[in-house]
């Protein structure tokens, strides 16, 4: 018999052409402007380089760990020889939305035997709000997920179950190595996807689910890995957010441009659920369903790493636009509707990261003019939490970190999470992580207060004030003076022969 001719959506110039359209947003920036990237930058610099630096050796450890959460650090370490930090941060980032999207593509082919056309419509939840954030192992191990979702399809659909099981002993590693949570979210898309896999060969639920917690036990080797790290025992519910998070899934700059795309995609699924002769893909759509239970069900912070539950909406969301399989009679309708919005998201987004990319280059003036080892209280001005668009400042220390080797306090050093540590204790509460964000006045969450901040930092450990998004003054305090300025960039130097008003004043 014939075969059925291959619709222009289904062809692989048209998914390559898109597949790479999807780093568009990225390239022109010479710094990807997600929050908090630079930040992670920094600590990609002490990794590579406190063998040879008696700088960061005097501010910093860091002590090589198997810990869930090294996957674009270990490839930045890798690079960074041949490329340079920065380059080598920016180009494995820029490589995340490609391994997404293409991600995307062949799982769509896998779960339905063909490319969906509403597929197009999934490739924007690769810059989803976790990955404007700057959750950058998230965000790999998102898309390694979701690949290795398709693998497990296309082995469990071909039969080649021990095969499987033999490939995915290692795969699980790799994944709980880039993230913890990305291997435990393909856990779940993977038990999901198997329970309908074997409902749809004819098995009772019961037998089904059965057949699905054996399939999955090659799976959970990292689990001993995670029971030996020592995380964080808190686990905080938002349940109010949860909401928030849904009309955030694609927040970037217009919140009317981002919550219209978000009912867009929510249009689509509606659709797709209440329309007679449209259905869902039975594996990938079992696998989308579990991870949307799963964020509604998930704490806000577990194991240390806040936003968990946020993270998990864009690659579920993803993944049930891919399981959409509308009639005959609508497919090139959604095809052309799913590739307009595509290309509508990638030009805006496109234009959110250079006006994004400009403040930050502005603020990054101030580099050149911080002495090399010097220890730098950051204060960065940002908007309320609650606020739509983010300055993207608050982080853009960490490049400081990188080029001049300072202390500075926008890094993270939590315990399983990073490996990387101040030798700083004296400059609590002033040494890391939210120490640097200042909010207006009237934000419910206000970490620090910058009269506070001059007032009380340690002088014997600081030598520098570091004031991102203020007007600058002549002086914060009678010790601490402008060094320079570009008007929303200011060092200050902080004189230690004042023996005035802080803690080296009380020694």
């Amino acid at each position: 018999m014939p075969q059925a001719a291959v619709r222009w959506w289904e062809t692989r110039w048209f998914a390559l052409a898109a597949i790479l359209a999807s780093c568009v947003p990225l390239l022109w920036p010479a710094l990807p402007p997600l929050i908090d990237l630079p930040a992670h930058i920094g600590r990609y610099h002490v990794a590579e380089a406190i063998a040879r630096s008696a700088d960061l050796q005097r501010h910093w450890t860091y002590h090589w760990a198997l810990i869930g959460n090294l996957g674009v650090d270990g490839i930045v370490y890798a690079l960074a020889p041949l490329l340079g930090v920065e380059a080598a941060a920016k180009w494995t980032v820029v490589a995340i939305p490609l391994l997404t999207t293409a991600a995307l593509a062949w799982l769509s082919r896998e779960s339905g035997g063909r490319m969906s056309p509403a597929t197009l419509a999934a490739f924007p939840l690769a810059y989803n709000y976790a990955f404007i954030f700057g959750f950058v192992n998230f965000a790999l191990a998102s898309a390694l997920a979701i690949a290795a979702l398709a693998l497990w399809i296309r082995l469990g659909r071909q039969h080649r179950l021990v095969l499987r099981a033999g490939l995915f002993m290692p795969i699980s590693f790799v994944l709980w190595l880039a993230h913890s949570f990305g291997w435990g979210m393909f856990g779940l898309f993977a038990f999901a996807a198997e329970t309908a896999r074997l409902r749809s060969n004819g098995r009772s639920w019961r037998a089904a689910l059965v057949g699905a917690v054996l399939a999955c036990i090659p799976l959970g080797g990292p689990a001993l890995l995670t029971v030996a790290t020592q995380y964080s025992s808190v686990v905080y519910y938002q349940w109010r957010a949860k909401p928030g998070w849904v009309a955030s899934l694609l927040r970037d700059r217009w919140k009317w441009f981002d919550v219209a795309s978000v009912l867009a995609i929510a249009f689509l699924l509606y659709t797709c659920l209440r329309r007679p002769g449209w259905r869902f893909d039975p594996t990938a759509g079992a696998a989308a369903l579990i991870g949307l239970a799963i964020f509604v069900i998930f704490p806000f912070t577990v194991a240390a790493g806040a936003y968990a539950d946020m993270r998990l909406l864009g690659p579920a969301v993803a993944i049930a636009l891919v399981a959409v399989r509308p009639p005959a009679k609508w497919e090139r309708a959604v095809a052309i509707g799913a590739t307009a919005f595509f290309v509508i998201r990638t030009v805006a987004g496109t234009i959110s990261m250079l006006l994004a990319s400009q403040p930050q280059q502005q603020a990054l003036e101030a580099v050149p003019h911080i002495p090399r080892g010097a220890a730098v209280l950051v204060l960065a001005q940002e908007n309320c939490a609650t606020d739509w668009t983010s300055r993207r400042l608050a982080h853009v220390s960490g490049i400081a970190l990188a080029r001049r080797d300072i202390f500075e306090t926008a890094q993270w050093t939590l315990a399983g999470q990073q490996l990387l540590r101040h030798r700083h204790e004296q400059a609590e509460p002033y040494a890391s992580d939210p120490s640097e964000l200042v909010y207006p006045l009237g934000c419910a969450y206000r970490p620090t207060d910058p009269a506070t901040a001059i007032r009380a930092f340690d002088r014997r450990v600081f030598t520098h004030v570091w004031v991102i998004g203020f007007r600058p003054q002549p002086a914060l305090a009678p010790d601490v003076t402008l060094a320079w300025s570009n008007g929303m960039s200011s060092i200050y130097r902080v004189r230690h022969d004042a023996g005035l008003s802080g803690s080296a004043g009380q020694r």
